[in-house]
């Protein structure tokens, strides 16, 4: 099969031909038409991730059809239309993931391939209304913006929302997910045409988060301050969400790319009466009922732009570059 190989740190990806998979016992073989891009790709190549093993195919999220069956597995799934969830062996706590938990892509070879195998119980129906390139944006994002938003978080319909540095696909998804179950949302960014786009999703509107007293002006503009807030920055900035939050509110963070937070207030979160709650990924369970929310509210999630799998390395230079609203995908086979 034709496969996208990463060969080392900061090395580029090279389309080669590779062995095509077998399926073991209780394993489907997927025939990929579709992967999409994770901020995770990026950080693999650039050797800052654990468990770095060259050579290796990257991708958490895809969409196929199943083409083989392993020892044990139900006949009916044979020609099924799937997507994957890309967190495999979550454990039995679900209040958080063992030790055993893994993502698809790294340490397992992953969905910049023709094909992949997975066991069969981590594929799922790809809903109906999606094409194969958009449900494969679906999986790793999705998980992780449901569990933050409803596991952790707890958001109801007309709480108000704030999700920052809208535009990337685990925040947009937030947003549409968000709004689908009642929420009045809001969000952050330093691209103007990134908020915009936001509001044309149906965000009430937004802040420049590099602009000075954004949260003060921001919780003026939406009439108060926010029940929730869904952010994966963390860093210095997080000061600036214990003021936009309300009292008795939530900040759940699924993620850190500014880095440790430098110092925190601590009296804020106490006299506020402030929960702050770390989310990573999301179970099983989590994942289907993320499934069951896309299908019931018929959610299309935003693609920014398709590419053919031989250009995948052009897709992870605009990942990098962060201009992309919406997720990358790599169409595989039509």
């Amino acid at each position: 099969m034709k496969a996208l190989v990463l060969d080392g740190i900061n090395q580029p990806l090279q389309l080669r031909d590779v062995p095509t998979p077998t399926p073991a016992p209780g394993e489907v073989l997927v025939q990929l038409r579709a992967a999409a891009l994770n901020h995770r790709d990026v950080w693999i190549q650039k050797g800052q991730y654990a468990g770095l093993k060259f050579p290796c195919i990257l991708g958490s999220d895809g969409a196929g059809i199943v083409a083989e069956l392993g020892e044990g597995v139900d006949e009916a799934l044979r020609g099924q239309a799937v997507i994957i969830n890309a967190g495999h062996d979550w454990g039995d706590n679900p209040r958080a993931q063992g030790k055993s938990f893994k993502i698809l892509g790294l340490p397992e070879q992953g969905t910049f391939a023709e094909y992949v195998s997975v066991a069969a119980h981590y594929v799922h129906p790809k809903p109906e209304h999606l094409s194969f390139e958009q449900a494969a944006t679906l999986p790793l994002g999705g998980a992780t913006a449901y569990r933050a938003a409803f596991t952790r978080a707890g958001i109801v319909a007309g709480e108000r929302v704030l999700i920052t540095g809208v535009g990337g696909g685990v925040a947009l998804l937030a947003l549409q997910l968000t709004l689908a179950r009642g929420a009045e949302v809001w969000v952050t960014s330093s691209s103007a045409e990134k908020i915009a786009s936001a509001q044309a999703l149906g965000a009430k509107g937004g802040a420049n988060y590099k602009d000075e007293n954004w949260a003060a002006t921001l919780t003026k503009q939406a009439g108060g301050p926010f029940d929730v807030i869904i952010d994966s920055a963390a860093g210095p900035g997080f000061g600036a969400l214990l003021d936009a939050a309300a009292p008795g509110g939530r900040i759940v963070f699924y993620g850190a790319t500014q880095g440790d937070i430098p110092q925190v207030t601590a009296r804020k979160i106490f006299w506020k009466q402030l929960s702050v709650l770390g989310s990573t990924m999301g179970t099983e369970q989590d994942f289907a009922d993320f499934v069951r929310l896309v299908q019931e509210s018929k959610l299309v999630p935003v693609v920014d732009e398709v590419f053919a799998l031989a250009d995948g390395e052009a897709a992870m230079r605009r990942m990098d570059n962060g201009q992309q609203f919406g997720k990358l995908v790599l169409r595989i086979t039509e």
